[in-house]
């Protein structure tokens, strides 16, 4: 590595500025050694005005870079996050924010419930916090209660969070999730057309505005019933459906606080709960603005200024420069931890505890149980690696497709 001295470079600057002569003769040492480098140096316009020593210039600055480079680029947090298969052996803990974090002790929806199928199985999305999983399946009861025929599941997490290799920002701590505005068919999805079925657009690309023909006062009822659960902190849409929300929803009008727009999220929405105890590390999100948000807010959105082209599309992603330096320290660690016997041992199916039981691999402490919006109880270590606890004599119950 080529280190670069200070004090001569100061010196050199000082030479540069006595003659010229001082200055053609530097620049041949350093054409000299550094002409491989210069080859297709475009000088910026601002150094042309140097004329040649503006070469000098550029070469001091290139010593310099090289001298800062790293040896070898780091790897992004993506790609180390992307390839885990299986969530990390840890109670369950968010850390960091949502769009900028991780998360232990995930656990997974199967892909078939009684009221649910998960969408796009082969993104291995469907992880999440052990609150955001019973969330979903107590929504899916909830709603079908309402008369939602089921839920289509889309992305929650990764199963150790982390930034994704495509698509969302957020979704990193495991206390997010997407549903999609389609009701569940009345048949079995197969896994080809799960991958494949695309879903319905609910808002026109032009006008900004939901096309009536496809909405319908169900769909009120399933964002109303997934604003209703304390734990639940943001529902996001797009600002076509708020709109509707605002101009139909009569009576109680203080859950439409909850909804807020945002771009995209035509064809499904999302929730996002709040950091949960036992997650000291976990960010949380501002609280939301007060009022039911029909207000000026709305309006903006139904203004030029959002729709205008990005000015600097080529812009990179954050995702596509986050490194391990970028998130939180611990979630190196989460990176590292072990993996669980299997998928099924740290998969949830209701009624409080995973189906399967996998080996104690963490001693952890007698499982006090925490609810879930008035779900089942829920072990706050709900991962199959706490303790059996005890239940007396099972009974037998139908267990789930899987």
């Amino acid at each position: 590595m080529i280190r670069l001295n200070l004090q001569r470079g100061s010196a050199f600057m000082t030479m540069l500025k006595r003659s010229l002569r001082g200055k053609s003769l530097l620049l041949k040492r350093f054409a000299t050694r550094f002409r491989s480098l210069f080859t297709h140096v475009v000088v910026p316009k601002p150094l042309r005005t140097f004329g040649r020593h503006a070469l000098a210039t550029l070469a001091v600055l290139a010593v310099a870079g090289l001298a800062a480079r790293p040896a070898a680029a780091e790897e992004l947090a993506k790609n180390l996050f992307g390839a885990k298969q299986l969530p990390a052996v840890a109670a369950p803990q968010s850390i960091g924010f949502y769009s900028k974090g991780c998360f232990a002790g995930g656990v997974a929806i199967p892909l078939n419930g009684p009221k649910w199928e998960v969408m796009r199985p082969s993104r291995n999305r469907r992880w999440g916090h052990p609150t955001m999983i019973a969330l979903i399946e107590k929504l899916s009861r909830d709603a079908a209660a309402d008369g939602w025929p089921g839920l289509l599941v889309g992305d929650i997490s990764q199963p150790r969070g982390g930034p994704m290799l495509t698509g969302h920002a957020s979704h990193q701590i495991g206390l997010d999730a997407d549903i999609w505005l389609t009701p569940m068919p009345d048949r079995k999805l197969s896994l080809e057309q799960r991958e494949n079925m695309s879903a319905t657009l609910l808002v026109d690309e032009k006008t900004h505005l939901v096309k009536d023909a496809l909405w319908a006062p169900a769909h009120t009822r399933l964002l109303k019933r997934a604003a209703s659960y304390a734990e639940v902190e943001r529902i996001l849409v797009n600002p076509g459906i708020k709109k509707k929300l605002c101009d139909t929803v009569k009576g109680d009008r203080g859950w439409l606080r909850k909804v807020r727009p945002f771009w995209g999220h035509d064809y499904h929405f999302h929730i996002r709960i709040g950091c949960q105890p036992g997650s000291p590390k976990c960010k949380a999100q501002e609280n939301a603005a007060p009022g039911d948000g029909c207000d000026q807010s709305l309006a903006w959105w139904f203004t030029e200024e959002p729709w205008r082209p990005n000015k600097n599309p080529d812009r990179p992603k954050a995702r596509d420069l986050m490194t391990m330096a970028s998130l939180p320290a611990a979630c190196q660690a989460v990176l590292d931890g072990p993996d669980p016997a299997s998928a099924e041992a740290v998969t949830y199916y209701g009624d409080g505890v995973p189906v399967a039981a996998a080996p104690v691999l963490t001693k952890a402490p007698s499982p006090a149980r925490a609810s879930a919006s008035g779900a089942a109880a829920l072990p706050a270590t709900a991962n199959a690696y706490a303790e059996t606890p005890e239940i007396g004599i099972p009974l037998p119950r139908p267990r789930p497709g899987g």
